[in-house]
């Protein structure tokens, strides 16, 4: 069992990581908001995730907030050779399930300072714009962001949540390198966006990957094929992202590491063209 399996995607020209990452919002406390129930739980899952070879760890100063990212750096720091820590900035959180936006760029500069403190770093490798601020110019976001590197203080910058055009904006005042967007089988609105990823070698990081809906159901496509595989419903939604495209890198998040186990095992479920063609047409009816 490894993430190796999942193949490899290269961040930014230099960083190469396997292509099922982990989410770390869920080893925080109930609604996402102070600490875990079980500590010491909560830290076994980050260094299971490590062992099994996932490369890749996304989190935000919102998960907790700040919890998620003071724990992985109690687990992990200092980080083993090749770990990528992606961390985001601009939500606020004023209580449990409550995400307000802030992207005003005094706000992104004191979150990234936070994060960087906090996760024990003195560059974070990839930095994401969590979600546009609707009372505030993208494009002042996005360039407190391109400060923030010019600084030494950012090594990658990726967006969030995000429409072609406001991709295209934030191309036009920096480099950006990977997009982070609810994608899964059953929510595809956001396919233009990876579709331009992939004209561009951007990253893709469907968030919600697990999501499968009715299909998921006793008798549906999704419980056919997985127990045509002797595997789970969630390994069947993320084998098919992992081969929907090559710049797709799925990050599910769990608190449990039997979970996280099951979540890795899906880069070894090897499905046929067929069942890939199944589960497309019925996501997309799904979908519409």
């Amino acid at each position: 069992m490894s993430a190796d399996a999942s193949g490899t995607l290269t961040i930014g020209g230099d960083l190469t990581v396997n292509r099922l990452g982990f989410g770390a919002m869920r080893v925080t406390g109930s609604g996402v908001w102070g600490p875990p129930a079980d500590r010491e739980a909560a830290i076994a899952v980050l260094r299971r995730a490590v062992e099994l070879d996932v490369s890749l760890i996304d989190t935000a100063d919102s998960y907790g907030p700040g919890v998620s990212e003071e724990l992985i750096a109690e687990a992990l720091h200092p980080y083993p050779e090749g770990l990528v820590i992606a961390t985001k900035g601009g939500l606020e959180r004023t209580g449990p399930g409550e995400w307000p936006r802030n992207g005003r760029p005094e706000h992104l500069r004191n979150a990234c300072e936070g994060s960087l403190r906090r996760l024990r770093v003195d560059r974070i490798d990839l930095y994401q714009l969590h979600s546009p601020d609707r009372d505030v110019p993208y494009a002042d976001s996005v360039g407190a962001l391109k400060e923030l590197q010019e600084e030494g203080k950012i090594r990658h910058i990726g967006i969030s949540n995000v429409t072609v055009q406001q991709l295209a904006q934030a191309r036009s005042i920096v480099d950006v390198v990977t997009i982070q967007n609810r994608f899964n089988l059953t929510d595809r609105r956001s396919a233009d966006v990876l579709a331009a990823c992939e004209h561009d070698g951007l990253g893709f990081f469907p968030w919600f990957p697990l999501a499968a809906g009715d299909l998921a159901r006793p008798g549906g496509v999704v419980d056919e094929i997985a127990a045509r595989h002797d595997a789970t419903p969630g390994q069947v939604a993320l084998a098919w992202l992992l081969v929907r495209s090559d710049v797709m890198l799925p990050i599910p998040g769990t608190g449990s590491v039997a979970h996280l186990e099951e979540n890795v095992a899906a880069a070894q479920l090897e499905l046929s063209d067929e069942e890939v063609e199944q589960l497309d047409s019925a996501g997309r009816s799904a979908a519409s």
